[in-house]
């Protein structure tokens, strides 16, 4: 009878700390974003753009999480930060709003609890699936122009690019437990997408007066802007205009502030 008593006892004990770290969190998020493509070859970060989000995330235990976000995020891209030539004479820009949906699957490194004097951090990696909303634009002549009904490579109405598309998500953090409620993290998470067209170029430049006809003189200008540089373009047709072997990237990083929702819940006891 006592050594089953201790035995119930110890059973108790190692089931609420394995149940202690389950539950559900919510917690919101604010940094930067930065783009990486056609338009930023060398993948400098040298255009952050603000960025935030919220989410909510189900801890199965201390080592495995399951999160859901929604962020958004202003990327842009333009030639003039190169170092290429072709591409500083290419002189194309733009820039985009970013709505990113995304769910991760998380792995803690080192035992996580919240309210633990000693689990209280762990470094995390996580790897998932983004579904995202982009809309590359411009400036010409103080006026903003959408990028994609302009068909800029020669695109046939009706065949342009869908400005929703997904990717892979992954990357890595570092969370802390300021006690049982409330912790943050410092994260970094890239994109790596199913998309060449986040800025808008990816193939080569188009028969001019296919597009004119099509799309008119503004979408000619924006196709080839080398001539706002150069007395002789080099955007002649079928010449490459980008890279269409790299799909492009995006990476958001930030600080987020987390509530958790969770409780010690009570082992059910059978007999």
């Amino acid at each position: 009878m006592k050594n089953t008593y201790l035995l119930l006892v110890l059973g108790l004990i190692l089931s609420g700390n394995l149940l202690a770290q389950q539950g559900w969190e919510a917690g919101a998020w604010l940094g930067g974003s930065q783009y990486f493509g056609d338009l930023n070859t060398d993948n400098e970060i040298n255009a952050l753009g603000p960025a935030g989000g919220a989410f909510a995330r189900y801890n199965f235990n201390n080592r495995l999480a399951l999160k859901l976000g929604a962020n958004l995020g202003k990327i842009s891209g333009d030639d003039i930060n190169s170092e290429n030539t072709f591409e500083l004479q290419r002189n194309l820009n733009f820039e985009s709003q970013i709505v990113d949906v995304a769910t991760q699957f998380e792995f803690n490194f080192l035992p996580y609890d919240h309210g633990s004097k000693k689990n209280f951090f762990s470094p995390y990696l996580f790897a998932g699936f983004n579904v995202f909303y982009y809309n590359p634009q411009t400036e010409l002549d103080g006026e903003i122009y959408d990028l994609r009904p302009l068909g800029t490579e020669g695109q046939f109405i009706a065949e342009e690019y869908t400005t929703i598309d997904g990717g892979i998500v992954y990357g890595g953090g570092i969370k802390f437990s300021l006690n049982y409620i409330w912790s943050i993290e410092v994260e970094v998470s890239s994109r790596s997408l199913f998309t060449d067209y986040l800025d808008d170029v990816s193939t080569t430049y188009p028969e001019y007066d296919d597009v004119e006809d099509l799309r008119g003189d503004i979408a000619v200008l924006l196709a080839d802007r080398s001539g706002e540089l150069l007395d002789t373009p080099i955007g002649e047709t079928g010449r490459q205009r980008g890279n269409s072997k790299n799909n492009d990237f995006y990476a958001m990083a930030g600080v987020s502030i987390v509530y958790y929702f969770g409780s010690i819940s009570c082992p059910r006891i059978t007999y």
